[in-house]
């Protein structure tokens, strides 16, 4: 799309010209900038409306609840013994599992499509990673479910055999020696959940990485060659503490993704609602999966629960979110060299 931009104002055309020319000019900057305001208070609008329905819907269950709400490893609200503590924790484990696989391969892809790829291939490697994005997750689920699952239980069963002593990592009850347990012991567990939702996020993290990479100023690179640093010397002196900030934030920006996904995870996860701190055995918790599960068979107070539930979960997502963007704001990401 071609863009047209106004005839520059000669000094020697007629004052009611520049006046009027001017004032066309100042007319669509007030415009422009009213419609962006709007915007922005709109979106602010409409996420202090759903905080505060969610609010209101839960304030019931919080009530009766109060802070037991947070610590109670249970959920049986009609029987007055409910909470979140369980898939709180399996929500951050999660999410957390999920970040330390999409890390390194953002971060990887990232650098490879900024850096190493040919400029040709670059807009198709773009084009890839975004389309992975508009992926629905029931598919990734799926994937998880009838594929990963099964190929990845055997590399859980030798993770716990040789790095069981790390505590996260063990599986109680297993004889880890025992060649004839059973692998299913280690399956719908939060960590081939975690794999499946680092994909999900991958890309994500990714766009926000390569942005920032390719910002880094040329003065900076070209100082570095003349230096003479290698191909990969000047990205570790330049390119990454260049793209830092994007680095953090599109890590927290992905995060705040893995907390709510929700198909994905329910469908490969076996929930459960006590702190399961191994993320190798069977069952798990997570908050979205937790209101999956229970939505269409709970009770008025149940909802009221759930929406309590759905209240935590986003708050947690919000604080991430906005963290990132002060995160990503504070960057150098757009700076210039001399």
């Amino acid at each position: 799309m071609t863009t047209v931009l106004p005839a520059p104002v000669s000094a020697d055309a007629p004052a009611e010209e520049r006046r009027s020319r001017i004032t066309s000019l100042e007319r669509s900057d007030r415009i422009y900038r009213s419609v962006l305001r709007a915007s922005g208070v709109a979106v602010l609008t409409v996420m202090g409306l759903v905080g505060l329905f969610l609010a209101i819907r839960g304030g019931e269950a919080l009530h009766k609840g109060g802070f037991a709400f947070l610590t109670t490893q249970a959920w049986d609200p009609d029987a007055g013994n409910f909470g979140i503590a369980g898939v709180l924790v399996g929500t951050i484990l999660i999410a957390l599992v999920a970040i330390f696989f999409a890390l390194p391969l953002s971060v990887g892809t990232a650098l490879y499509i900024s850096e190493y790829a040919p400029r040709k291939l670059q807009r198709t490697l773009i084009s890839i990673v975004d389309l992975m994005a508009a992926v629905p997750s029931v598919v990734y689920g799926l994937w998880g479910l009838f594929f990963l699952q099964g190929h990845v239980q055997g590399l859980a069963r030798w993770i716990s055999t040789y790095f069981g002593w790390i505590p996260f990592l063990q599986v109680d009850g297993v004889d880890r020696d025992n060649a004839l347990v059973d692998v299913t012991v280690y399956g719908s567990s939060a960590f081939i959940a975690g794999m499946v939702v680092a994909l999900m996020v991958t890309p994500i993290a990714c766009s926000v990485m390569r942005e920032a990479f390719m910002q880094a100023p040329a003065g900076e690179r070209e100082g570095a060659f003349a230096l003479g640093a290698t191909k990969w010397g000047m990205i570790r002196s330049v390119v990454l503490p260049f793209g830092k900030g994007g680095i953090i934030g599109g890590m927290m920006l992905a995060l705040g993704r893995a907390l709510g996904e929700t198909i994905a995870v329910y469908l490969i996860i076996s929930i459960v609602f006590t702190i399961q701190p191994d993320v190798l055995h069977a069952g798990a918790g997570q908050i979205s999966s937790l209101i999956a599960l229970r939505f269409g068979e709970a009770s008025q107070f149940g909802l009221s629960a759930l929406m309590a539930a759905g209240l935590a979960l986003f708050l947690m997502t919000l604080v991430i979110n906005f963290a990132a963007s002060s995160v990503v704001a504070r960057s150098r990401s757009g700076a210039e060299s001399d």
